[in-house]
């Protein structure tokens, strides 16, 4: 761990030996918010974000910044451990991602009639102050838990050292967790511009635990927070079916493992209770299991954390990017891509469409792992044999 101050002041607390420059200065500026109530730890997948670094773990006091948290409020991992082997999985892998498609819908838009079990959720958990949202927006709420969207979402099916069977599965809050947090984010701009508090950058816009507008932000956000940890627990059931239909042998869930790495809660380090913000990164108290992927043509990590209280409490989300969306499709082609994929079945009739996602486009999953030695232990190393993106 390297450390960035400015005279005595201690500013990020850095586990990223790959860090571009712009990003270092980011995470300074972050650091000299008002908001900030001490050193932002950076991770060793670190890379430029809107506002905060994606890969940085922000500590307030009294305050929470809506664009630190992000726009995909919740997002996260889930990993279930099966009963499957390697020996179990047919020759031809082709039914199970065409299952898996069929059964757990992908991209931006609604997907027609909501689930039963995503009315139950609704039904128990309905969405805040439901007067501020259109008929249209309460559809898509609906119809949207269960579904993975786009970008880096994924389901993967995975093997680990033993060849033991894992499913594996990133997704957030959709939509509705979108709209949320914009509003909140435009918000906050707003009234820091009103009360004339100085910004460095505009996404740093917060609110203080004494404005109205703090508590319908974390109403807000634990609730779509609450949404994505069940959209994910939908799809994974989903998964689970579509392996029970495909394969003939018992297939039983061993182990269950759901962890947000875009989120904010309360928690106390060194005798202080703080807002803790974790944009890309996820918890790892001692003994917490976490999920750290790397891209679409690397390992996944099961994880246990350590505790380590410099990090307050925290390891990376994943690989991090090297190089942006667009940027990937500049650099990268469909025939790069299947070659990194060799081996795995994937849509791969999509490899133009999927560009920016190739693994040449992230961080080394290895090196990320080998910076955060001291904030995790490694369980378990899955490889992909099946990969479904949204697109």
């Amino acid at each position: 761990m390297d450390s960035i101050n400015h005279g005595d002041r201690e500013l990020v607390r850095s586990w990223a030996s790959d860090l571009e420059p712009q990003t270092r200065r980011q995470a300074e500026r972050s650091a000299r918010c008002a908001a900030v109530a001490g050193p932002i730890a950076l991770m060793p997948d670190a890379h430029l974000g809107i506002g905060a670094t994606v890969g940085s773990v922000i500590p307030t006091e009294n305050a929470i910044i809506p664009a630190a948290v992000g726009v995909d409020i919740g997002c996260g991992m889930i990993a279930v451990h099966t009963s499957l082997t390697a020996a179990d999985l047919p020759d031809d892998l082709g039914p199970v991602l065409a299952g898996i498609e069929g059964a757990i819908p992908a991209g931006f838009a609604g997907h027609g009639e909501p689930s039963r079990a995503a009315d139950r959720w609704l039904g128990a958990n309905p969405v805040p102050d439901p007067g501020r949202l259109q008929l249209s927006h309460h559809r898509k709420i609906a119809s949207q838990l269960g579904t993975l969207g786009g970008g880096n979402h994924f389901v993967e099916v995975g093997l680990d050292e033993a060849a033991s069977v894992w499913l594996v599965l990133h997704s957030g809050s959709r939509g509705i967790g979108n709209l949320l947090a914009q509003r909140h984010i435009t918000e906050a701009r707003r009234l820091c511009s009103l009360l004339n508090r100085s910004l460095e950058d505009r996404d740093l816009a917060y609110f203080l635990d004494t404005d109205p507008q703090f508590q319908a932000y974390v109403t807000d956000m634990l609730w779509a927070q609450a949404y994505a940890l069940q959209n994910r627990e939908l799809m994974m059931d989903a998964a689970m079916a579509v392996l029970r239909a495909v394969i003939p042998t018992r297939v039983a869930e061993l182990e269950r493992i759901n962890c947000h790495h875009n989120y904010c809660e309360r928690e106390v380090h060194e005798g202080r209770s703080l807002w803790i913000t974790r944009k890309g990164a996820i918890r790892a108290a001692k003994g917490d299991r976490g999920v750290i992927p790397g891209s679409m043509g690397t390992a996944t990590y099961i994880v246990s954390g350590l505790g380590n209280p410099a990090s307050y409490r925290s390891a990376s989300h994943g690989a991090g990017r090297r190089f942006g969306r667009k940027e990937a499709h500049r650099r990268f082609t469909a025939a790069e891509l299947r070659r990194a994929m060799r081996g795995r079945t994937w849509q791969e009739d999509k490899a133009t469409q999927l560009l920016d996602e190739a693994p040449m486009a992230y961080k080394d999953i290895t090196q990320v792992m080998a910076d955060q030695a001291d904030l995790v232990r490694v369980e378990h190393t899955l490889e992909a044999v099946v990969n479904y993106k949204g697109t």
